[in-house]
């Protein structure tokens, strides 16, 4: 296995990913939303009725007819009541990042306060973004304390982005308008001191062109992250070798996310360039995933990634471990004193030591 050639490098899970705005741009076909239905489509809708399938907005939420999502998402606002969340959510379990998602978080109206209130509060602060509007905001809220930004490139021409749009959707020259703003979203970034790392997924061999234009046009400023497909595993897994072939990368170092299914490996390219090379560990929680009907290789696809805070329509702050599992999110009141949390705590901290016994290579973190 790679991960015995090369240091290891094990990183506990102390992040905290918040859904601030449930708005998009985009309309991809295979957005999971974060488990939640789109709000827009959904506003006349029952808890428990809600449709993924697209609607007014054209976007979707593939999970929701199984999921058993029971609430919407509602826009984060900075102040008390977030500021108050957010301590519950690090009494509950180590929490030193707070990583914005969506929806698409740079058409927040107050990110750079959202931003500032959550480095105020001792926390990282990351964000993923497709680029959109960033080059309106990041300037702001690198200011405001915004260490880094994660885009997920979605097409690296306008057919290529166009393809995967819902029809309403699917105009090259709107999509020609949508990497035009990519690309000055990542300058902005980059002008701006932040961190840019790009995910790209790469599905077949069909894409290996497009992973190396990307490595070529921004791998020198951008990290440039390779994502498998966990749809098309085996093929996409022959293609990202391919691709690193044809870069001649060199696996330099292998990291692990301690506590969650996230894993990746490094590589040095010609020239002193990098890319990585990113993984989904088959990790599951020992009570909470013990015994669900999703808790198999097909159904199950991201593992347990993590813990995720929602704002509830007209409702409390919300948790949930699982965008399969939705129909398990509590109010981060009931998280807080709940067996969950402490489940996830002891998970964390027993798959960091054993992992630290398992690699001798190891680097500190």
């Amino acid at each position: 296995m790679l991960m015995h050639k090369v240091p290891v490098e094990i990183r506990p899970d102390e992040t905290g990913r918040v859904k601030i705005t449930d708005e998009c741009g985009l309309a991809c076909t295979f957005c999971h939303n974060e488990g939640t239905a789109v709000t827009a489509d959904n506003r006349n809708v029952e808890p428990g009725q809600y449709t993924g399938t697209a609607g007014r907005t054209g976007r979707v939420s593939i999970y929701i007819a199984t999921n058993g999502a029971q609430f919407l998402s509602a826009r984060i606002e900075p102040g008390p009541e977030f500021a108050l969340a957010l301590a519950a959510l690090r009494g509950s379990i180590t929490t030193r990042e707070i990583h914005f998602t969506g929806g698409e978080p740079t058409l927040h109206p107050r990110l750079p306060a959202l931003v500032q209130q959550v480095r105020d509060m001792g926390f990282t602060v990351g964000l993923t973004s497709n680029g959109e509007n960033g080059a309106a905001v990041l300037e702001e809220c690198a200011g405001a304390g915004l260490d880094r930004v994660n885009l997920s490139v979605f097409g690296t021409t306008a057919v290529e982005l166009a393809a995967v749009q819902a029809p309403r959707f699917a105009s090259v020259g709107l999509a020609e308008a949508k990497i035009a703003a990519l690309a000055a979203t990542i300058e902005t970034g980059l002008r701006s001191g932040i961190k840019v790392s790009a995910n790209l997924v790469v599905s077949d061999s069909t894409q290996i062109p497009r992973a190396l234009r990307i490595v070529e046009e921004y791998g020198r400023d951008v990290t440039i992250r390779f994502l498998v497909n966990l749809e098309t595993e085996d093929h996409s897994r022959t293609a990202i070798r391919e691709a690193l072939a044809i870069l001649d990368a060199v696996p330099v170092r292998h990291i692990i996310t301690a506590g969650t299914s996230d894993e990746r490996t490094r590589y040095q390219l010609p020239g002193g360039r990098t890319v990585y090379a990113k993984n989904i560990r088959p990790v599951r929680l020992p009570e909470t995933c013990s015994g669900c009907r999703f808790n198999n290789a097909t159904d199950c696809a991201e593992g347990y990634y993590g813990v995720r805070m929602y704002r509830a329509q007209d409702g409390p702050y919300m948790i949930g471990v699982c965008i399969r599992r939705m129909d398990i999110c509590v109010p981060i009141g009931e998280f807080a004193m709940s067996r969950r949390a402490r489940e996830i705590q002891a998970f964390r901290d027993d798959e960091t030591a054993r992992l630290t016994a398992q690699y001798p290579q190891l680097i500190p973190a």
